[in-house]
């Protein structure tokens, strides 16, 4: 997987395929490499979880939702930045993980340029 001229990868997880190719639009007019995934299966069958330097999920998916995947890549991939988004903003009250660590949330409809940010700020604390 080559490095595009940002140098960072974000993988997208989400059932909606309308949200991916939204997400896709969005990060990769902000010049990073995006990766798209239908399932949390998928992303974690791909093996490039090593490779992604920020991950976007949605939290309201069949089987294991966002908050699994996220306990999930904290395993195995410990400090990747993650974002999680949902359509249900009552899903935002969950209790705080075991590890301490909290990913930012958005709700859906989100605003491009905060996500955006969020993205930009989550690499840059995750690289000091």
């Amino acid at each position: 997987m080559s490095k595009p001229a940002s140098g960072f990868v974000v993988a997208a997880v989400d059932d909606d395929q309308s949200i991916l190719q939204s997400l896709e639009y969005l990060l990769e007019s902000a010049d990073y490499k995006v990766r798209l995934f239908a399932s949390p299966a998928e992303l974690l069958d791909s093996r490039c979880l090593s490779k992604v330097d920020c991950l976007i999920s949605d939290i309201d998916m069949p089987g294991v939702d966002g908050f699994e995947l996220l306990r999930l890549v904290e395993a195995a991939h410990p400090g990747l930045p993650v974002i999680l988004i949902t359509g249900y903003p009552d899903r935002l009250k969950r209790p705080p993980l075991q590890s301490g660590y909290q990913p930012r949330f958005f709700t859906k409809p989100f605003q491009g340029e905060e996500l955006l940010a969020a993205v930009g700020d989550a690499l840059r604390r995750s690289r000091t």
